[in-house]
This record gives C-alpha cells, sequence and structure tokens, in this order.
C-alpha cells in the first residue's frame, strides 16, 4: 500500500510540474524556426520569407507583441501572416503595434476563424478531439475589419480568397489564398488557375491546412503551401510528436517543413514524387486564453530561405 501510495504521489507531483512548465514557461519560450528551401529555379538569388501566424494576443501579453516586432531585425524580404492574430475584443491595436515594424518589408495575410470569433471557455480537454475550435452559433464577432485594414494600410496584400502578384527583392512572386477553411469560409475555386508562367514563384497560402485546399493549390502549380492553425498539436509527446491537428492534415505534417502533392495525406514524406510541392505548417505564437499551455511544442515564428532547386 505505501508503494502504490508513493507511486500515486509521484506521478501526481510530476503532472503538477508537467503542467506547470506547459502553462507558465513553454508558451512564452518563443522560438525562431530556420528552413531552406530548394524551391526557386536554378541561378536564382535566395529569397527569405518570414512567416508569423497564430499569436492569438490579448493585450496583456506584451513580451509577445515584442518579440514579434524584434523579428524586423531580420531583414526579411517578404513577411507572410497565417491568420488567428486575435483573442480578445480589444487586440487590434497590440496586433497591429506587434506587426507594425514588419509593415516595413513585402507581406501579405489570410485571417483565421480566431480573428472572426472570440474564444469561449470550454473544457480543456477538448483539445484532443476533432470537435475542438469549431465555431458554435453566438459566438462574439471580433474586430476583424479594423485588423484586415490596419494591415492593409500596412501595405501588405488580403489573401483571404483573393490571387496576387508582389515584387519581392527584384523577383516576381505569385501568391494565391484562401479564407479559413476551417469555419467554411474557403473559395478556391473563385481565384483557381494555372501558375503564372512569368513568377519566380507560386505561393499558396491558408490558415488551416485542409487537404481540399492543399490539393488543388498544387494541382495549379504552388510549389511553396504556407499554413498555420495546428499549433504543431500543442500537446505533444516527447520523441512522437502531435496527437491532433485540428484538421484532416496528418500528424506527422503538424508543424516543419514536408512535401504535399495530391492524396500525400495517406502517404509518408519519402514518397513524394520529384515536382512535389513544399509545405510549411507553423506552430505559431500563441493559445487560446482558455487553455494557455504548450508542451513539447514551443511556440514559434519561421524564417524560411527559398533557394534554387
Amino acid at each position: 500500500m505505501k508503494t502504490l501510495v508513493r507511486t500515486l504521489g509521484g506521478a501526481a507531483a510530476l503532472g503538477v510540474a508537467g503542467l506547470g512548465w506547459a502553462s507558465l514557461v513553454e508558451r512564452n519560450w518563443f522560438a525562431l524556426r530556420r528552413f531552406t528551401v530548394p524551391v526557386l529555379a536554378p541561378g536564382s538569388r535566395p529569397l527569405r520569407v518570414l512567416q508569423i501566424s497564430d499569436l492569438h494576443l490579448v493585450p496583456r501579453q506584451q513580451h509577445k507583441v515584442e518579440w514579434v516586432r524584434s523579428l524586423a531585425a531580420l531583414e526579411p524580404d517578404l513577411v507572410v501572416n497565417t491568420g488567428d492574430n486575435l483573442a480578445a475584443l480589444d487586440a487590434v491595436p497590440e496586433a497591429l503595434r506587434a506587426m507594425e515594424p514588419l509593415f516595413a518589408f513585402p507581406g501579405a495575410f489570410v485571417l483565421g476563424s480566431n480573428d472572426y470569433y472570440a474564444p469561449v471557455p470550454k473544457n480543456p480537454a477538448r483539445y484532443l478531439t476533432k470537435r475542438h475550435a469549431q465555431a458554435p452559433p453566438g459566438r462574439i464577432l471580433l474586430p476583424v475589419e479594423d485588423l484586415r485594414s490596419g494591415m492593409e494600410a500596412g501595405g501588405w496584400a488580403d489573401l483571404d480568397n483573393a490571387r496576387t502578384s508582389l515584387s519581392v527583392a527584384g523577383s516576381t512572386i505569385e501568391l494565391v489564398g484562401t479564407d479559413d477553411a476551417h469555419i467554411r469560409h474557403d473559395r478556391y475555386a473563385d481565384v483557381a488557375g494555372p501558375a503564372s508562367p512569368t513568377a519566380a514563384l507560386t505561393v499558396g497560402v491558408t490558415h488551416a491546412p485542409y487537404q481540399r485546399v492543399l490539393d488543388p493549390m498544387t494541382d495549379d502549380g504552388a510549389r511553396l503551401l504556407l499554413a498555420g492553425h495546428t499549433h504543431g498539436g500543442q500537446l505533444a509527446v516527447p520523441f512522437h510528436g502531435a496527437l491532433v491537428t485540428n484538421c484532416d492534415l496528418p500528424t506527422d505534417r503538424a508543424k516543419g517543413l514536408s512535401r504535399w502533392w495530391p492524396g500525400a495525406g495517406s502517404a509518408p514524406s519519402s514518397l513524394a514524387p520529384a515536382d512535389a510541392a513544399w509545405l510549411h505548417v507553423s506552430a505559431g505564437l500563441g493559445t487560446s486564453p482558455y487553455a494557455p499551455v504548450r508542451f513539447a511544442c514551443r511556440p514559434e515564428a519561421t524564417l524560411l530561405t527559398l533557394v534554387p532547386r
């Protein structure tokens, strides 16, 4: 009996320690990830793309605001924001202040469900279910148009069900995006079409990486796909990885860089064809204020260096 009591006591202490780490330390331990992506034509000069995602910002999170502002020192050639910037009705001014130094660089954005709807209290165990974060009727609307107009005023292109081209360090980059597929705002068919033959690269951008969006983007010739939404699983198992992605993306692609092609959802990356696109999913920088924990999955932004194939 004493042995059982000691075992249970040790397990409880370990659980408390893990919760303290996840809620007090790791969720504020921001990381800059770096990847090299061989996606440009031979002879092209490298391009550096900074991706930020899933800030889930409330105004009191000044450490996060200042960390995002500091990313301007990287001097990227292009900034892509893949949505879910807000977590409070009064968060827009601080979200725009966080991004303000990055407006000095060419940029583009898509929106996520948490730019439209305020978070709500829920059972934390729901994070491990497929119904996590679905927007129920009656959720409080956030001032999304203030956020949208602020980023557009900063010079960034709105890619929500839109297509555009930007001059990036002397190269033409085509970008095609959708609004958030998680709440079925995606309308890729409205902007579908072959990749521009005159662009150095076509990039597909979406918040939630659902296969119904990734597959047609790849079919149309986008060779780089950028998304967020998954939080990298948020609660990961060391040496295993994510347990959920909160969409139909396989858990082995919950964060980081991988290959994508139509049908990739049921195949390992090792079987990627030579012309497969590159997919980067950001684990993002925040959490819901009602589930403020991360474990074995640090919050992150990513600097992608695009180089010749």
